[in-house]
């Protein structure tokens, strides 16, 4: 068996999906959580890895590829030379084991200690709390003896 890519209509990679299912083909639509800001309101949504296409594993011979192009939600199967490109195993299992790895942006949670790399408090280590807005974040420092709350931009974090 071998991964090929197939490119899903704009917005139906999901029924492409659940169509491909249906006919018993085993299938990989990688998504990941993505922040976005909308509003000034931070929101998460599940998205596509890869915008606009799919995986699926057959055997070359298999007879469901006559299907395939007429599957609902399909555009096309991705080749050169009117023939399939194939994609290693191993890609495949890479993909899947990163999107485990694969965490907020920058990696940084609330709690989680830093250190901020630019501004007047270069050199500080700090806490991070929150992000604030698209370019900003809340942290925790420690100044005359007590904790206090300072706003950042985020370029200025690293951990």
């Amino acid at each position: 068996m071998t991964w090929y890519a197939l490119q899903h209509k704009p917005a139906q990679g999901d029924r492409a999906l659940q169509h491909l299912q249906n006919q018993g083909i085993t299938c990989f639509y990688p998504k990941i959580n993505v922040e976005k800001i909308k509003g000034g309101k931070r929101s998460r949504t599940l998205e596509p890895l890869f915008p606009g296409y799919l995986f699926v594993n057959l055997e070359q011979t298999d007879p469901v590829w006559a299907k395939l192009r007429s599957t609902r939600g399909v555009l096309r199967i991705v080749g050169f030379a009117n023939k399939p490109a194939a994609i290693s195993d191993e890609v495949i299992r890479h993909v899947k084991d990163s999107l485990d790895s694969v965490t907020e942006q920058g990696g940084i949670k609330p709690g989680q200690a830093i250190h901020l790399s630019e501004g007047p408090f270069e050199g500080i280590n700090a806490i991070f709390q929150a992000y604030d807005g698209e370019a900003r974040a809340i942290v925790l420092i420690n100044f005359m003896q007590k904790q206090q709350k300072l706003k950042v931009p985020v370029s200025a974090i690293q951990k």
